[in-house]
Parts: C-alpha cells; structure tokens; sequence
C-alpha cells in the first residue's frame, strides 16, 4: 500500500512554507501527498504582502475530492485564517472520518506578518482542536490560545501543553524553536505521559518553514503506521538535519527555507 498524508494549509508563492513545503516533505519521506487548499498568499522570503482566502464551499469540495478516491493514511491542517473555512475543515474531516489529524495552528509568519484573523482563534480552539490527534503550537501560538503570556521555560511548556491538552487535543507538542538556549526542546503533552525532544540548535536564519515541516513529517510518520511519539522523534531528527543544510541553499535575501531534499541534493554551491 502506498502511504498517503493530505495536506490542508495555505499556498506560499515562495515555496518555504505551506502546502509547498509539506508537498516537499511528504515526498522526501516517501509519502504521496494531496491537498486542500485554504488560502493564497503572496509572499517570500521578506514577507507576506497579501492574502486571498479561499472560499470555504471550494475549500470543503478539495478535501470531499481526496477521500472520495485516495485512501488518506493522514492529514496535516495548518493556515485556516477564516471561521467559516475553520468549520467547514472539520464538517468534512468528520464526514469522511479521518484519522492521524495533525493541527498545526499557524498564526504568524517567520517574517512577523499575522495568518489568521482574530475571530478564527475561538473556533480553531472550540471546533478543531477536540479533532486533533496532534496539536503543535509554537510558544506565541500556545500562548495565544490560551490568553496568557510565552512560557518561559519547559516546565511553563509542559503546563500550557497540558492545558491546551484539557481543551479536547489527544495530544499536543508545544515547540520551542523560539526559545533560547543551545537546545531546541519541543514537549509532549499526552495522555499516557508527558515526552521531551531536543535537538542542538543552529544558528542561521534560514529556518522558514520549519513549523509546518515539522508537522507534516509528522503526519507522514503516522501515514506510514509509526505511533505517536516515534513520529515525533523521527521528525524532528529530519527537521534538524533539514535545518542544519539550509545554508546550502541560497534562496532569496530574507529568511531562506530549510533544506527539505538535504539527502538527495548535490551540494553544488553557486548556480552552474
């Protein structure tokens, strides 16, 4: 059988994030990928300069077209800026029941620029986090759904995973890429107990994308029957090597996407 994940997140013109780069992902964990497509947006590597939402009817036929014919072994949600969309992803997960839903809550861009409206928050909280088997909010994102400040440490981590966890989530990894220290720690709030995950953290600025990487390798782990917390370990492993062999690539003047094909990809240097 051919594993299969689905992506349903919005399109980046750059190609870093998004349903690019989980498209990228999927394949280069050996994973066939679909996707819905929620919104458009035009951006780079500088920025996000405009955002067209995808109509939430359009939005619902993408994702009924996919299960209708491909049998989904998981599926990836990530920018629903919009209540109506927000509803109408979970109105058809539900239909079709679909299994190893992975949340990625993508608020805001490397680059600062806000990727959900204010209304969406509440909805994304109350009608699709009780759907998710994995959420996985970065500290802003964690902090922004429960109204409290950044947590400042891994126990303030475990604690807001664990609450957002209460919230209806199966389980929920709450990232620290955006933390400090020589380690990058993402912590696991789950039922069955609570996980670490660390990586040595690597400084550049090429890490655009890293959230919705991670996430999606997650969601391919899953579609190719790994459990829980091995799909998180091997993610992690593939977003650290990903990011460490970003500086490879020499992709626009702001920050650079991380290097999803590392292990298939001739080092070349400049353009030949």
């Amino acid at each position: 059988m051919t594993a299969i994940a689905l992506t349903i997140a919005g399109s980046d013109s750059g190609a870093g994030a998004g349903i690019q780069a989980d498209l990228k992902t999927f394949s280069a964990l050996g994973v066939y990928g679909a996707s819905a497509i929620t919104a458009l947006t035009a951006q780079n590597t500088l920025g996000v300069f405009a955002i067209h939402d995808v109509p939430a009817d359009f939005v619902a036929a993408q994702i009924d077209a996919v299960f209708s014919d491909l049998d989904v072994g998981a599926v990836k949600i990530g920018m629903l800026s919009q209540p109506a969309v927000i509803e109408a992803v979970a109105g058809r997960l539900k239909a079709h029941g679909a299994t190893n839903i992975v949340v990625d809550p993508v608020m805001v861009a490397a680059s600062g620029d806000p990727l959900i409206a204010d209304e969406a928050v509440a909805t994304l909280r109350e009608t699709l986090m009780p759907m998710a088997t994995l959420m996985t909010p970065n500290l802003p994102e964690a902090a922004r759904l429960l109204g409290e400040s950044e947590a400042a440490d891994e126990a303030e981590m475990f604690r807001q995973g664990e609450e957002l966890r209460l919230l209806g989530a199966g389980a929920v990894l709450v990232k620290g890429g955006h933390g400090r220290g020589e380690e990058s720690v993402d912590v696991l709030a789950a039922a069955g107990g609570h996980a670490r995950f660390a990586a040595p953290r690597i400084a550049t600025k090429n890490t655009h994308g890293t959230g919705c990487t991670l996430s999606s390798a997650i969601a391919a782990g899953l579609a190719r029957g790994r459990d829980l917390n091995d799909a998180i370990a091997m993610a992690k492993d593939y977003v650290a090597a990903a990011i460490a062999a970003a500086d490879r690539l020499q992709i626009g003047g702001g920050h650079g996407p991380v290097h999803h094909f590392h292990r298939w990809w001739e080092d070349r240097g400049a353009r030949q």
